[in-house]
């Protein structure tokens, strides 16, 4: 019997190469002053200068917010609810990678309903009104267009999560020319990213883990795995880049109604204390979490391995695929140039108590684990990491 469970994404989704410079066609729901959530970083590579310019020949007023930062803290949230407030704005526009859309989020939020943000931390508790809202992602891991979540840095550089339908854009606008020339590293664990959004959505302990997840977990795995090697070694294909930014898509509607467990949950002590940007942390644990769960979640990994690494069939105990699995993992995060170990970050060994303290506070992401983690287990991961 199929268990009962509920599903939301994104209630409309274009994609298409040059989309992004026919974005007044699609962005009407916003009005007329629309404020743009990016980084300055967009703005000096001119990735913005197209679709700026099609908004103001159709006549939209536009501001631009360019504050945010990776792993953006509570000041530049509400700094850019304030942007939204002094432009009137009567719709926000998330332009970039997976900080920028999670800020845009939260600043039509709160500039639309004037919540309270501390109010809001959790799951379910944001209420809204927030402004129309519509995301333009320029990475292919966060999948941040189609989720309902933001992360926020806040005190001791904890990450805090707001969680609510409410956060769900009105529109995701995925154009794959935007990712052309993205750099290799940046390629590399953003994809790495969306992987990890698949596999744990598919082994996700919650009870909403469903039938449309699991497939789409599936299919963003199959894109991914046959896809991230050609689009880290070359930034110009085009047909590599479409498939990476589609199957981060996919893994982003799979966990948003999965959620994600014990690798983010590992991952985001790393990022919040050490600034490591959040793919590359998560790629920093993901094997070893892996190993972990294989005693509880060795049928699922099994599954799901040869879409990512099509000659694991050839294993046929699932014991044996599962822990093949995570050493293919490994293997790849090695080819595509990923930093090997936490030590290649900057970590030292007595830092690493710290983080499994840390990571014992993302009970929202460890509860949905298939196997349960307590601190030492958090410190034997990171150890194994080191």
């Amino acid at each position: 019997m199929i268990a009962p469970f509920h599903f939301a994404t994104t209630p409309r989704i274009v994609f298409a190469p040059g989309a992004a410079s026919e974005i007044a066609a699609h962005v009407g729901s916003l009005g007329a002053r629309i404020l743009v959530v990016t980084d300055a970083g967009l703005v000096a590579a001119g990735l913005l200068d197209g679709p700026r310019q099609a908004l103001t020949a159709a006549g939209v007023e536009v501001a631009l917010f360019t504050d945010v930062v990776a792993d953006p803290p509570r000041a530049v949230v509400m700094a850019a609810a304030d942007a939204a407030r002094a432009h009137r704005a009567t719709g926000v526009l998330g332009f970039g990678g997976g900080s920028s859309l999670d800020v845009a989020k939260l600043a039509a939020l709160l500039s639309g309903s004037d919540e309270d943000l501390d109010a809001a931390w959790g799951i379910g508790n944001a209420q809204g009104p927030r402004l129309p809202l519509a995301l333009v992602p320029t990475t292919a891991g966060t999948g941040s267009e189609v989720t309902p979540i933001s992360i926020v840095t806040v005190e001791d550089d904890e990450k805090r999560g707001v969680v609510s339908p409410v956060l769900l854009p009105d529109l995701a606008l995925l154009d794959p020319d935007l990712t052309l020339g993205l750099p290799a590293p940046v390629t590399a664990a953003t994809g790495v990213d969306a992987m990890v959004h698949a596999i744990e959505a598919y082994a996700s302990k919650s009870a909403n883990n469903n039938p449309v997840s699991k497939a789409l977990a599936c299919e963003a795995l199959r894109l991914l795995g046959a896809n991230i090697e050609a689009a880290v070694a070359d930034g110009a294909n085009r047909d590599a880049r479409a498939a990476m930014l589609l199957g981060s898509l996919l893994a982003g509607q799979a966990f948003a109604n999965s959620p994600v467990a014990a690798v983010h949950a590992l991952a985001y002590p790393i990022g919040g204390r050490f600034h490591v940007p959040h793919g590359l942390s998560n790629a920093l644990v993901l094997p070893h979490v892996l190993r972990f769960n294989a005693p509880q979640a060795a049928d699922l990994y099994a599954e799901i391995a040869p879409l990512v690494f099509p000659d694991l069939t050839r294993f046929e105990s699932t014991q044996d695929r599962a822990a093949r699995f995570a050493e293919e993992i490994a293997a790849l995060n090695a080819r595509l140039g990923l930093p090997q170990g936490l030590r290649a970050v900057g970590i030292g060994e007595a830092d690493l108590p710290g983080l499994a303290r840390d990571a014992m506070k993302q009970t929202r992401l460890l509860v949905n684990n298939p196997r349960e983690v307590g601190e030492a287990d958090a410190l034997a991961i990171y150890r194994a990491a080191f």
